[in-house]
């Protein structure tokens, strides 16, 4: 029996005693899925719900009545071995070990979409992460978001959410400019303009223009300073790209700023916030009026001399969102991006959304890395595919997806490359990895799942100590999935694989899968094949949602 169907017996059992008259709640007032919980003593039972606390002053009763009611039905239930009343109305709830280790079975069959819902669904998001101007190489600074950018949206779909992982590209403006005027320097063999971009990727950049356009050099500065900007952005995008790609995270959209302004975005944008009533004209300049929306001041949008502000940019970009039918923006920002939350927000409201539902600003901490290095590309930053090739994928994903988004993180390199039980990264995947050996073993001695072509599995026979834990353990994983959607708290994750780990092996140290010697192959061999092999799945569909590999052997 999983939660999600306890829940629902739960919720039935509700419906038929509000239908009998034993409990007085509008039928509407009952809810589809009941929250069930694991209680914090497992003395206590397998399960726990506080319903009749939620319930009992709307049926105008107190929640020991309600629950005393609400538990005749419960016993009732097939797979309930016993339910009983603690403190005010909670109820705890036992599960037999036939219903309780069905749930391998089930966990098997599902297979890659155990632990998927549909909490989620119907909801439209567009979610922006990363966002690297394009005028250098990505680095540690970058690499938080990378890691639980993609984690939060692979999160959000497995809990039913349409999600579309967006990057916006800085490529509009002065940065561009100085971009480009430092590789035409570099190519021409002289130091890089001040304010301008050292370090050697600027050179190795300035190569790639070369090949690509081997006449570069016998141009003037200002016919060669456009060739230069395109050349050498699409080259360092095609990095970026790369660098992405080399740690797991895919967009599904690259979104230009200079197509903003080449569209005619910005102006449109001005047009029609004005419309909304929003916009004034003081000074020469143009702005939008955010104080109406808790922004500490107005923001100007088009300066005095004609050029539109960055803010406007934002705004313009918020509108597309909006006008290509995403209901929810996410927006991840680093730890300085502090003060972009009300301009956002103000924005949203501005264009007539709500800014508590329709935009949703979460702001990162800093994370270092001990004893890392500064890159020999580009001199001043640590980059991230330098931490890519010295500590590995799985090891920098998994490590940042471990905690929430707003704790300040240093990483321990010593650490995540121990092959040992400190190392959580090595923990979760060798329990993995130990699953599928031991399924390998145990088919190599004769044990199947199926015999004859029918499934051979008796859930009653999961009835040690260490199965229950284990199964428990894998029962909740469908709901912390859900819970880290809600929160956009991966971490939720991460810490549950590491518990089902602990779980796994302790139960394979007192439980065989494979028989002894000779011993001839029994039905607990094989149903205990089943649990393994559900934990191997959970395991696996866990580390596929913080971007971490499920390795066969290690």
């Amino acid at each position: 029996m999983t939660p999600e169907e306890l829940s629902l017996a739960i919720s039935a059992c509700l419906k038929d005693a509000v239908a009998a008259g034993e409990i007085a709640l509008a039928e509407s007032a009952v809810p589809g899925d009941v929250r069930v919980e694991r209680p914090k003593n497992r003395d206590h039972g397998d399960w726990a719900t506080n319903i009749a606390l939620q319930l009992a002053k709307q049926a105008g009763t107190n929640p020991r009545e309600f629950a005393t009611i609400l538990s005749a039905r419960l016993k009732t239930i097939s797979g309930v071995s016993a339910v009983d009343i603690a403190g005010p109305g909670f109820l705890n709830i036992t599960v037999d070990a036939a219903a309780a280790g069905a749930l391998a079975k089930a966990i098997v069959e599902a297979g890659k979409q155990y632990g998927t819902n549909t909490a989620l669904a119907g909801h439209t998001v567009n979610m922006e992460f990363v966002s690297a101007n394009p005028t250098g190489p990505l680095h540690i600074g970058h690499t938080r978001w990378a890691a639980l950018g993609d984690a939060i949206a692979r999160v959000l779909r497995a809990s039913g959410a349409d999600v579309t992982a967006e990057y916006y590209i800085n490529d509009a403006g002065s940065q561009m400019n100085t971009f480009a005027n430092s590789v035409y320097s570099r190519l021409h063999g002289l130091p890089v303009p001040d304010g301008g971009y050292p370090g050697q990727y600027i050179a190795d950049l300035g190569h790639e223009v070369l090949t690509a356009h081997p006449d570069i050099r016998e141009l003037t500065e200002v016919a060669a300073l456009p060739v230069i900007r395109a050349a050498a952005y699409e080259a360092q995008m095609k990095d970026i790209k790369a660098t992405l790609a080399d740690f797991g995270v895919e967009f599904d959209v690259f979104f230009s700023e200079q197509e903003l302004h080449d569209a005619g975005a910005i102006e449109n944008a001005v047009a029609r916030l004005r419309e909304q009533g929003h916009v004034f004209d003081d000074g020469g300049a143009v702005w939008l009026r955010t104080t109406d929306f808790g922004d500490d001041k107005d923001r100007v949008m088009i300066r005095a001399n004609g050029e539109p502000t960055y803010f406007a940019a934002d705004a313009a970009y918020y509108l597309s969102k909006k006008d290509r039918g995403y209901t929810e923006k996410i927006y991840l920002l680093g730890a300085d991006h502090h003060g972009y939350i009300h301009r956002l927000k103000a924005i949203a409201a501005a264009a007539g959304d709500d800014p508590e539902v329709n935009i949703e600003v979460l702001i990162g901490q800093l994370v270092s890395v001990n004893g890392a290095k500064l890159s020999k590309r580009a001199g001043n930053i640590i980059e991230l595919k330098d931490l890519i090739d010295w500590l590995g994928k799985d090891a920098v994903r998994y490590s940042l997806a471990r905690f929430p988004a707003d704790s300040p993180l240093t990483l321990d390199p010593e650490l995540l490359k121990k092959n040992s039980n400190e190392n959580p990264v090595f923990y979760v995947q060798y329990a993995h990895a130990r699953s599928r050996g031991a399924a390998r073993n145990a088919v190599a001695a004769g044990v199947e799942r199926q015999v004859d072509g029918a499934d051979s599995f008796d859930a009653s026979l999961l009835d040690h100590a260490t199965e229950n834990e284990l199964l428990s353990f894998l029962g909740s994983y469908p709901s912390v999935v859900a819970k880290a959607a809600e929160l956009r708290e991966p971490h939720r994750v991460a810490r549950h694989l590491e518990t089902i780990a602990g779980a796994y092996h302790r139960w394979y140290d007192a439980c065989r899968i494979a028989p002894m010697g000779d011993e001839a192959v029994t039905d607990t061999n094989r149903t205990r094949l089943w649990l393994n092999d559900a934990t191997s799945q959970v395991l696996a569909n866990g580390l596929d949602l913080l971007g971490v590999s499920a390795p066969e052997r290690m």
